[in-house]
């Protein structure tokens, strides 16, 4: 399955790799891969594995979720489409409160004593899901883990994580993007050496 997902993100353009010309993350980091997963929302077939990969995982989790949460903006419609796979309540966390009305950053039903399940669509440095894992824990939710499509598997987003207290898990993510690339013959000795070393520098 993951494997599948993997060709399917490079399928799409979901994933790209440029070893010569960084690109600029929002946290400002330069890094060789961009992985754009609001792309799938376009692409009914890619959707549904995913939706069904996240739903194993569920299944295998020794605490299953009451809540799903989607993290804004991009974790919003998997967390909503898993939610109706699982037929349960979902909300959403914006990455901060709202400036008008009632003011809240969880939209959806009260998630207090729930257990709650976070969606995102990708994880790089950690900071944008834990910070919603820690909003919804605010809100008395008990956390069982973080679900993403993508994980480029920083060490800072390892540690982040486990300062944080939470469990993570992601669908694919960087080394087997790394494993498809050279089986398939796309990425060359050189291009491997310098994506192995940019990763290790982080």
């Amino acid at each position: 399955m993951e494997n599948n997902i993997t060709k399917d993100l490079l399928a799409i353009e979901a994933v790209q790799l440029n070893a010569d010309n960084y690109f600029t993350w929002t946290s400002g980091l330069k890094s060789p891969i961009y992985c754009d997963n609001r792309l799938t929302m376009s692409y009914p077939a890619v959707r549904k594995k995913i939706i069904h990969a996240f739903a194993e995982m569920v299944n295998k989790s020794a605490v299953q979720p009451e809540v799903i949460a989607g993290c804004a903006t991009a974790g919003i419609p998997h967390a909503a489409w898993l939610a109706e796979e699982l037929d349960l309540p979902m909300v959403y966390v914006r990455s901060k409160p709202k400036g008008h009305g009632k003011e809240n950053q969880i939209e959806g039903v009260s998630v207090q004593g729930k257990k709650v399940l976070v969606i995102e669509d990708l994880i790089s440095t950690g900071g944008s899901s834990i910070q919603s894992a820690a909003a919804l824990e605010q809100d008395g939710a008990d956390i069982t883990a973080i679900y993403s499509i993508f994980s480029y598997g920083l060490p800072r987003a390892e540690k982040a994580f486990e300062e944080a207290g939470y469990t993570h898990q992601s669908i694919t993510g960087f080394d087997q993007l790394l494993e498809l690339l050279i089986e398939e013959n796309k990425l060359t000795e050189k291009e491997k050496e310098t994506v192995l070393a940019w990763r290790s520098e982080l």
